[in-house]
């Protein structure tokens, strides 16, 4: 039985209370650690620490800073398997992904804002031949960043590392579901020499951690990705302080694909779009919009593809299908199932419970499902799943497309299919997204601004807009 301990004053410690939660691994349903239980006395503590360490972490100048970050990045490669292998663990993703995509991915957080910590410029504006205007963007304080469960270490340093790099101090709260990487995390932050309050990681419950996290009255910015109302919650907690916020909340994205796209790119990838990481990504295509000229096609095609996905045990090297991350969620996903039944919906393939032999046979396991027949306006096609479920709507027209995307509460992605190069800016520019692929899916690039619309999210994470979120700006004018 491990134990998953929090990191405070460059120390890394046991809850106050003494308390525990069970972490358990979704694969086999059983738990394996304790993860600290937190409540708002070890809050206290870690902000005081933050606070504390704040006036000369942010003081470094921006190039040790940046070497920090750098050491830290160096210890997550050296580590990459040992995190990798808890990673799949702890989240019941499949080993391969955490190792290819998740732990590289917090390796390039690290990197790319030890670089922007050097290159984050301001502006100077020369108002005729009469002043001068320049502007400071100044570090805030303690800063609040919460993670979710679905990308454990890969979404907490996308907000730890602008941070950092722009000079607060950070008090972490990641997901109790999945919180093994994070404490591993900890251990590394000590070892590659950030000052004692620099980085606070504090695990535990939302109520009793999160909550009191975000009400802090020295918690200057609240970083937050998760659900839409847990985000809610948080958004009415800051502005009764006038807290900076950037949310970044659920998704019902859509894919569109049309009649002229390239099916032999566009069949796969909207597989992949739909079914990565069982479904449990923000940013999964789970609405699959296709031109009825090509509809029946692509669907027996799509319907191929998913029954050929390989659901296993996640340590296994040819699994492409995990876990699901807990039993809460499982039941949830498996009660999604049960509306779409009940609302009149075909399923395609999948639908019930994926029996997985040997040691893996009480994990949390769903067959990714495809589903027909139900329209725009029902709860399957309206609320978000976060699972291996996704479905299908025909359409004649690209105005008819463009409504069917845009008909959620929920504005984070979309992928749009097709050769028409006038067609795809049009669209683009039309649908309600923060994010716009075309002819593909997540395919990033940290420079650009991360985030969404409507019940999608407040702000944008991401290059010079999340070191602009971290930082408050100053405008300085001086008459010559």
């Amino acid at each position: 039985m491990q134990d998953v301990l929090n990191t405070i004053d460059g120390r890394q410690v046991a809850a106050i209370s003494g308390e525990w939660l069970d972490d358990v691994d979704p694969a086999i349903g059983e738990t394996y650690a304790r993860v600290a239980s937190s409540d708002a006395r070890d809050v206290e503590t870690a902000v005081a620490a933050a606070v504390r360490a704040f006036p000369s972490w942010s003081r470094t100048p921006a190039p040790e800073r940046s070497r920090a970050l750098r050491r830290l990045a160096r210890l997550i490669e050296r580590d990459l398997e040992k995190l990798a292998r808890a990673e799949s663990v702890d989240s019941g993703k499949p080993l391969t992904a955490a190792r290819t995509i998740d732990i590289p991915r917090a390796v390039q957080n690290f990197d790319f804002f030890a670089d922007a910590a050097t290159q984050f410029a301001s502006e100077a504006h020369p108002t005729d031949e009469t002043a001068l205007n320049y502007t400071l963007r100044q570090p805030l304080g303690a800063v609040a960043c919460i993670s979710p469960w679905n990308l454990p270490l890969y979404l907490l340093t996308w907000k730890i590392a602008p941070a950092l790099a722009a000079g607060n101090c950070v008090v972490a709260k990641p997901s109790e579901v999945t919180p093994m990487t994070a404490s591993m995390l900890g251990e590394l932050s000590i070892e590659a020499g950030l000052p004692p309050g620099a980085l606070n990681l504090v695990h535990g419950l939302g109520p009793r951690a999160g909550a009191p996290l975000c009400a802090h009255a020295q918690v200057k910015a609240i970083s937050f990705t998760g659900s839409t109302r847990v985000g809610n919650e948080i958004a009415r907690e800051a502005a009764s302080s006038f807290k900076k916020v950037s949310l970044e909340m659920g998704g019902k994205n859509p894919t569109l694909i049309f009649a002229d796209a390239d099916l032999r790119s566009a069949i796969p990838e909207t597989v992949r779009a739909a079914f990565s990481n069982t479904g449990q990504i923000c940013l999964c295509g789970s609405r699959i919009l296709i031109e009825r000229t090509v509809y029946a096609r692509v669907r027996d095609e799509l319907v191929e593809r998913v029954r050929a996905l390989r659901i296993g045990d996640p340590l296994e090297p040819r699994t492409d299908q995990g876990a699901l991350v807990s039993r809460q969620h499982f039941d949830k996903v498996m009660g999604c199932l049960q509306v779409a039944h009940d609302e009149g919906g075909r399923v395609l393939c999948g639908g019930v419970r994926a029996r997985v032999e040997g040691r893996c046979s009480d994990g949390f396991f769903i067959e990714p499902t495809l589903i027909e027949g139900l329209g725009p306006a029902c709860r399957t096609n309206q609320d978000e799943i976060f699972g291996p479920v996704a479905t299908l709507l025909p359409f004649d027209s690209e105005a008819e497309a463009i409504e069917l995307a845009n008909s959620t509460r929920y504005g984070l992605s979309a992928s749009l299919w097709t050769r028409d190069l006038s067609r795809a800016h049009r669209a683009s520019a039309a649908l309600h997204s923060g994010i716009v692929w075309v002819n593909c899916w997540m395919f990033r690039d940290l420079r650009t601004p991360f985030g969404g619309i409507k019940d999608s999210g407040v702000g944008r994470e991401g290059g010079m807009d999340a070191m602009r979120f971290f930082t408050e700006a100053k405008n300085i004018c001086v008459k010559l």
